[in-house]
């Protein structure tokens, strides 16, 4: 189906979010949409997509002036959206989720419900047909990121769409589950259908789009046929070249870190580290597939998963089962991947997470003309595009994670973090890492979780690898290559590694 946008506008407030945008989505192609944190784009798909009405502008499907108000009004025209964080339902079964929206009869007009037979048949003979290895009995809240997206896939393709809109899709998956997300929709896009790719990685675009067109600050700048040198998308979306900061060397001869005869289990999972130092102003890289121990190591430096033995020492003190405002107190920041969940709150401006931040340790009222400007200054250090009211789950996720990084408390002696770059652009997150190394440089010892093995190399001193239950010892970066650190992840090591787990 071709898709035409023509003139969209749309404001949120005093911003213009869409400001004009026409875009042309051939049948048949991929075409994606590339622009920074903000510029727009997520706004305009779900616009396209009935989550979010136009204020001015007319959508055209395949020639014919299209209505599309509401979600199951876009699945009727044939339009679906996998959208960045799934909107599922984790306590159900996949079969159960594959059926949500479905409607029986051969008309799918009468309100009878499909039935399971007939659902798991058709279920199993899509994932058969995409090479996906969906159990449809599990819990869906067992899956990981990219085996919901494919579920949501198969989903929309039982619905009977014909154009596919994926919005950040590679974000928090693995490396191997993107491939399987790349084949899927080049497949897709070979059957005639039109699928539309928001995305602000370049990399992605450059292997995937046949088409893209690039937004900055609600407006299209430009488009080209892909291949198309990076530079000139770089520029088109930045208005400038951009250069990635230089890892100086931070670390000390100061321990920062202690871990002896650390013993962390699940239900699933077992992790043993013999003995870890890591040094103070060092930059330790933890990679590993989603689900292989760095989430456990990560929340028990932070105090909120205790080890079922061993001891942890920070700064010389012991903080074995000591409690997490004790951690707190020692100078442990935790920054962690589920920005809206676990790092903010739902229906709380930003104002109101910096008097949260402030008033921790004190027993005084909040000083709202204080915070007020404390919060002014961090939206403008930070560069927030967003306003002291402004509430958090409003923001894009470039935008929340900005929001997250600006309530960490200065100084900190440990800083722990969980896909830090994760959903940024490339100026964030080069802007990013220019603020970490900065706290490096100024004692702060940083541990980290990355699916993109790139940033890892880049930016860590030494690198942890976990497979399987098993720890790698810290790794020099000079003496590491990603295809070699690729390799590790798959469990090929080539010592004994910190310790065996189950």
């Amino acid at each position: 189906m071709k898709i035409e946008l023509r003139n969209i506008t749309k404001r949120f407030g005093n911003v213009l979010a869409n400001d004009d945008v026409s875009v042309t989505v051939e049948a048949g192609t991929i075409h994606g949409i590339l622009g920074e944190n903000g510029a727009g784009k997520s706004t305009l798909v779900k616009i396209i997509s009935g989550f979010i009405g136009r204020d001015r502008g007319t959508i055209i499907l395949d020639e014919k002036p299209g209505e599309i108000k509401t979600p199951a009004a876009a699945i009727r025209a044939g339009i679906g959206m996998l959208h960045q964080d799934p909107l599922d339902f984790p306590t159900l079964s996949v079969l159960d989720n594959f059926m949500i929206g479905r409607e029986g009869g051969k008309d799918k007009t009468s309100s009878i419900v499909l039935p399971k037979k007939l659902a798991t048949k058709e279920l199993k003979y899509l994932a058969s047909d995409f090479n996906f290895s969906l159990d449809v009995n599990e819990i869906l809240g067992n899956l990981t990121v990219g085996e919901r997206q494919q579920l949501e896939i198969l989903r929309l393709l039982s619905l009977g769409v014909n154009t596919l809109i994926f919005d950040e899709p590679t974000t928090g998956i693995s490396a191997s589950q993107k491939d399987a997300l790349f084949a899927a929709m080049r497949k897709l896009a070979d059957s005639g259908k039109s699928l539309i790719f928001v995305s602000h990685k370049l990399e992605d675009v450059a292997v995937l789009c046949d088409r893209v067109t690039v937004m900055r600050q609600g407006k299209v700048v430009g488009e080209a046929e892909i291949p198309c040198p990076e530079n000139r998308l770089v520029e088109m979306m930045f208005g400038r070249e951009l250069a990635s900061p230089n890892k100086p060397k931070t670390a000390t001869a100061e321990v920062a870190l202690q871990l002896h005869n650390i013993i962390l289990k699940t239900d699933r999972l077992t992790i043993e580290i013999e003995k870890l130092t890591i040094q103070s102003g060092e930059v330790i890289g933890l990679a590993g597939l989603e689900g292989s121990g760095q989430r456990l190591l990560l929340l028990m430096c932070a105090g909120l998963l205790p080890a079922t033995s061993g001891n942890l020492i920070i700064n010389g003190q012991d903080m074995t089962n000591q409690t997490y405002q004790n951690y707190l107190k020692a100078g442990v920041g935790f920054l962690p991947a589920d920005r809206l969940k676990e790092g903010l709150v739902n229906g709380l401006t930003i104002q109101d997470h910096v008097a949260l931040r402030q008033s921790i340790g004190r027993r005084s009222f909040v000083n709202w003309k204080e915070t007020l400007t404390v919060t002014k200054d961090k939206i403008s250090l930070f560069n927030i595009r967003g306003k002291a009211d402004s509430k958090v789950e409003r923001l894009s996720g470039g935008n929340q994670q900005r929001t997250q990084l600006a309530l960490l408390p200065i100084p900190l002696n440990l800083l722990l973090m969980e896909h830090p770059t994760r959903g940024l652009d490339i100026e964030s997150a080069i802007w990013v890492w220019q603020q970490l190394i900065a706290r490096c440089q100024t004692g702060t010892t940083i541990l980290f979780t990355s699916s993109d093995l790139d940033e890892i190399v880049q930016y860590s001193d030494r690198i942890l690898v976990f497979s399987g239950g098993n720890v790698s010892a810290p790794i020099d970066t000079k003496e590491l290559t990603v295809n070699k650190l690729g390799q590790m992840i798959g469990g090929k090591f080539e010592d004994g590694g910190l310790g065996t787990g189950d």
